[in-house]
């Protein structure tokens, strides 16, 4: 068994360039590799093509040819998970790296390059679906060429950082660019570039994870009082914490499985040490969520709400999706049961998907005569960002050195340093 690991790893090593013409070299490397007719391909496949039509219909008929969106309810499924869920699982990110680059946590440096990327892919994709949200879309390069620049908008923060936060982790991705196609000398300097880059990304990270929330502190009226608050920045930026590890969990569980000959023997290995210790930081955060959200529901004095159909589903979400999966990820913990951490993740994510959605649609203008409810063309529209993003990370982590070890001479070259 290990004879055959080993050729494994030789055989995808063999993928990095080694001399061969950078153009030559990803001409070979843009071929099909593997099987195409599985069951995630046709899936995904169609609802893509059909979610591509859709949105040239967005772009040439407008926003309400395809969406339920009104004048009172600007913003639907397309922000609220796209955008506001989907950053927040981008958190891991913000998390590994700090942990790794600054707190010098050695024990997570193997899933750092396949976190980042899963975090890059998801800004640019769930970034890009503002596109499809707003009504004029050649808008949206304003904030950077100073049109109308906005600075006291909350918009206008969190779209400079969400720009400039996708620069800082595509400059922390670099090096695993230079390593694939054999640029040592790029190699150097980019790696030069990454503790910059790290430390203006946490940064960013924490500014704009509680800035998406604080879009919503102007819409007081709107929002249902058991899910409103003035803590709804602070709510969103600790969430962001477990919400990206949970994600770290769930992608690196179905990744030791979908791509097993990428990952060496000893990262095999070493995965279920690192789940553990993802999941006591999950305990932690889920603690201190579950606090904040006791302390600002106490402080608002909403009693009379719990015995409510909407206080019902409150409740449902505090106690099923933040106490359960907490005392999952502390028992996984205590006893080291892998499965149980595996299912504390997912149910962590459901919760995060769950409370977004709360915010952003389920509770907003819940008292409206006729309600929001997304049409079919927006579902079919977020399921396609979502499966291109996975072809498209499927598409790297096969090719570049995301999950395998970095070629030979990249340790010769950092034992230099």
């Amino acid at each position: 068994m290990k004879k055959k690991n080993m050729n494994n790893q030789n055989a995808v090593l063999a993928k990095d360039n080694d001399g061969m013409p950078v153009l030559k070299f990803l001409a070979e490397a843009i071929k099909p590799k593997g099987t195409f007719f599985t069951p995630f391909n046709m899936i995904s496949l169609p609802i893509m093509v059909l979610g591509f039509v859709i949105i040239v219909i967005r772009f040439i008929k407008g926003i309400g040819a395809v969406t339920n969106l009104t004048q009172e309810v600007p913003w639907g499924l397309w922000i609220g998970f796209d955008v506001v869920t989907g950053v927040a699982f981008a958190g891991g990110a913000y998390v590994i790296t700090f942990m790794v680059y600054i707190l010098n946590m050695k024990k997570y440096h193997s899933i750092v390059r396949v976190t980042v990327l899963n975090g890059f892919l998801a800004y640019v994709f769930y970034a890009g679906a503002l596109l499809l949200d707003l009504g004029r879309p050649w808008n949206v390069i304003n904030p950077i060429i100073g049109n109308s620049f906005g600075v006291s908008s909350i918009l206008f923060l969190v779209a400079w950082h969400f720009l400039l936060y996708m620069i800082a982790m595509l400059i922390e991705f670099s090096p695993t660019i230079a390593e694939w196609i054999g640029n040592q000398r790029a190699r150097k300097i980019l790696s030069g570039m990454t503790l910059a880059a790290v430390i203006f990304g946490i940064t960013l990270s924490t500014l704009h994870q509680s800035g998406l929330g604080a879009l919503y502190l102007m819409a007081s009226e709107k929002i249902h009082p058991l899910w409103y608050s003035e803590f709804i920045p602070i709510l969103f930026f600790v969430s962001s914490i477990f919400a990206g590890l949970s994600m770290v969990i769930f992608e690196g569980s179905i990744s030791q499985k979908v791509f097993d000959s990428q990952i060496s023997e000893k990262n095999h290995r070493s995965h279920d040490g690192i789940l553990h210790g993802l999941s006591k930081i999950c305990t932690v955060t889920l603690f201190i969520y579950f606090f904040l959200q006791v302390l600002t529901f106490v402080h608002g004095k909403h009693w009379d709400l719990l015995n409510s159909p909407m206080g019902y589903w409150y409740l449902t979400e505090m106690i099923g999706f933040v106490l359960l999966p907490m005392g999952l990820f502390f028992y996984s913990y205590r006893k080291q049961n892998i499965f149980l951490i595996k299912l504390a993740a997912l149910i962590t994510m459901i919760g995060v998907i769950i409370n977004r959605l709360n915010v952003t649609v389920v509770g907003f203008r819940w008292d409206a005569a006729v309600h929001y409810f997304p049409s079919w063309m927006e579902i079919v529209v977020t399921l396609t960002v979502l499966f291109v993003e996975i072809w498209i990370f499927r598409w790297i982590v096969t090719r570049l050195p995301v999950l395998r070890d970095s070629p030979s001479w990249v340790k010769k070259q950092s034992s230099k340093l």
